[in-house]
């Protein structure tokens, strides 16, 4: 297995496409060719992006039925057995380092939809989001070695402040703290998420790493919601969450970090709290204020300015 991508390089920029790295050494199509090449990656994010945040909107109208843990033992265990069946991973031939990876994975996984979870029925879902996207901006702050990240990080959490309407002081503490302890973990996330697509093919990887957030969350889901889980409406809805939060949306990033620098992955982040408001909007009936949408235009700027700045990076290397 390739063993490269070790604890010291949280951040590392992960192989560049031949496409993009024949940039400046041809022009025409293969500029153009090189340009699309750059920008797959980050399509990968936003679709992810898209489908964890109308899938968190489906768990928060399950929470009455399955409580907040429930819903996170259902999710991952309904997404670990759908990577398990089409992965299929091997089991052999992997390092101990190897292994440790893949095990932080799982506990970053599952620690970060517990958290958020717990900090969603607490707090609204906008707010939960703003706050957790907190974590992977630190990271793309302190990760990052192009002073223009930095500018756009704090462009983007101008925005995600904003997106709160100053009112953090209002929430609910504990949801609060819930959703900056799911922060943390997201920012571990893009972390390990990024070195076990290197150490694994495919998404073999993540399915092991699903199946050991799994193992972990299924005593707390059943400590509070018992039989509750097996009711057939709560397994379906379930497995809606599973598909669109987890499966999906984790299969994308896994891809999308293969080829994308963890800082500029981490900003692209900021994106989350502005789908969270239209999915809230569209399936909890949360309006939108002015200052929601001014708030979101600056999240999209920063994302964006993330982006050319991604591919100028690689037209150069």
């Amino acid at each position: 297995m390739n063993d490269q991508g070790t604890a010291a390089e949280p951040a590392a920029a992960v192989a560049v496409p031949e496409a993009v790295a024949a940039l400046g050494a041809q022009g025409g199509p293969a500029r153009a060719g090189g340009r699309r090449a750059a920008l797959a990656p980050v399509a990968l994010v936003v679709a992810g992006g898209l489908s964890v945040q109308f899938g968190s909107a489906i768990a928060v109208l399950l929470m009455p039925k399955a409580g907040a843990l429930g819903v996170v033992t259902l999710r991952l265990a309904a997404a670990a057995l759908v990577l398990l069946v089409v992965c299929r991973p091997k089991l052999r031939g992997h390092s101990r380092a190897d292994w440790g990876t893949v095990v932080a994975f799982g506990i970053a996984m599952g620690g970060m939809n517990t958290l958020f979870y717990q900090a969603a029925d607490r707090i609204p879902l906008g707010a939960a989001v703003t706050l957790e996207v907190l974590g992977p901006l630190a990271l793309s702050v302190f990760a990052s070695r192009r002073l223009v990240n930095v500018v756009w990080a704090a462009l983007a959490l101008g925005g995600v402040l904003l997106l709160s309407g100053g009112g953090f002081d209002r929430l609910d503490p504990a949801g609060a703290a819930y959703a900056l302890g799911a922060g943390v973990m997201w920012a571990a996330y893009i972390v390990f998420s990024a070195r076990t697509g290197r150490r694994f093919p495919q998404a073999d990887g993540l399915a092991l790493a699903m199946v050991v957030a799994a193992v972990l969350s299924l005593p707390l889901g059943i400590m509070e919601s018992g039989s509750k889980l097996l009711v057939p409406s709560t397994l379906g809805l379930g497995a809606a969450v599973a598909l669109l939060s987890s499966v999906l949306p984790y299969t994308l990033e896994l891809m999308a970090l293969r080829r994308l620098p963890a800082p500029t992955f981490a900003i692209l982040m900021s994106l989350e709290p502005a789908i969270a408001a239209t999915a809230g909007f569209l399936i909890l009936d949360q309006a939108l204020s002015t200052t929601d949408a001014l708030a979101i235009a600056l999240v999209i700027g920063a994302s964006m300015g993330a982006v050319r700045s991604q591919v100028r990076g690689t037209g150069k290397r």
